[in-house]
């Protein structure tokens, strides 16, 4: 496809480049030539899966001095090395995400306070929902009292339920209490909700994903493609099996999830997703 070229002045402008649904906001300070692409993000409609075992050192706790290349590459390296996944994200073109559905988003990671002015205002975002641990925040030298200052003058409410990045394990046991904050949030209707992690590759795909497989009457495989066709990622779908099965259970017998097939879970009864929800909607304030 021919990449969209364009030379234009700017002085620390805030501009987006929409494709399709997916928004990339980029930041530039001075004159520049830009090409922006269906590629930039590299991320081509591949079905992946995270790895179910083998999980490594998450990256972002080991504290470098590095450049921001050198930060991204050593990110994108352990992000195709630990997710088995070809996509990759580049820091330095701001943030970017994909409108799934009327009321949510999911993205990429809010870089500066004026990145919230943008949600608000061109995005009608009420909710922020970051899944990040404390360690990927200061990876990337995000300032995130600032991000909070601003969303509450803006009036957005910003929910924290960190899950440690490339870890399977800890997407399984956050995902209950995460869907939760983001199934309260929409239930209000006061605006869009923004589902984020690092790069909106994993974590927040996979807790969208769950949602729409608990309370929209989908299964998972349903609810799996229809958000990779939008946004192309790899969340790890064993994750969300696992969760579903954790909350389905009643009965404290109940064979191991790691004693089940590989499909098992991919679909539920109409009375396993009314224990869910219920299970799920417990969950708030927690």
């Amino acid at each position: 496809m021919a990449a969209a070229t364009n030379c234009i002045s700017l002085s620390s402008l805030l501009f987006t480049y929409p494709h399709g649904k997916e928004v990339f906001l980029i930041r530039k300070k001075s004159t520049c030539k830009f090409m922006v692409s269906k590629n930039c993000y590299k991320m081509g409609r591949i079905n992946c899966k995270l790895t179910d075992s083998g999980v490594e050192e998450n990256p972002t706790r080991k504290h470098f001095s590095l450049s921001s290349n050198n930060r991204m590459d050593d990110y994108n390296i352990a992000m195709k090395r630990m997710m088995r996944n070809p996509y990759e994200y580049h820091h330095d073109l701001g943030m970017n995400y994909t409108l799934i559905t009327n009321n949510l988003i999911v993205g990429s990671q809010p870089q500066k306070s004026e990145d919230i002015d943008h949600l608000k205002h061109e995005e009608n975002v009420a909710y922020i929902l970051n899944l990040q641990q404390d360690s990927d925040i200061e990876y990337w030298g995000i300032d995130l009292q600032s991000i909070r200052e601003r969303c509450q003058e803006l009036g957005i409410r910003h929910m924290r339920r960190p899950a440690k990045d490339f870890d399977p394990d800890s997407l399984r046991s956050i995902l209950p209490k995460a869907v939760s904050s983001l199934e309260w949030a929409i239930s209000e209707g006061k605006g869009r909700v923004y589902v984020h992690c690092t790069a909106g590759l994993g974590r927040a795909p996979a807790v969208t994903i769950a949602y729409m497989f608990w309370f929209c009457d989908m299964n998972l495989n349903a609810a799996y493609d229809e958000l990779t066709s939008q946004r192309p990622c790899g969340p790890n779908k064993r994750s969300i099996r696992g969760a579903t099965y954790d909350l389905a259970k009643n009965d404290p017998w109940k064979e191991p999830f790691e004693n089940l097939p590989e499909h098992a879970f991919e679909d539920i009864a109409d009375w396993e997703r009314s224990l869910i929800q219920d299970r799920v909607r417990a969950l708030r304030g927690t």
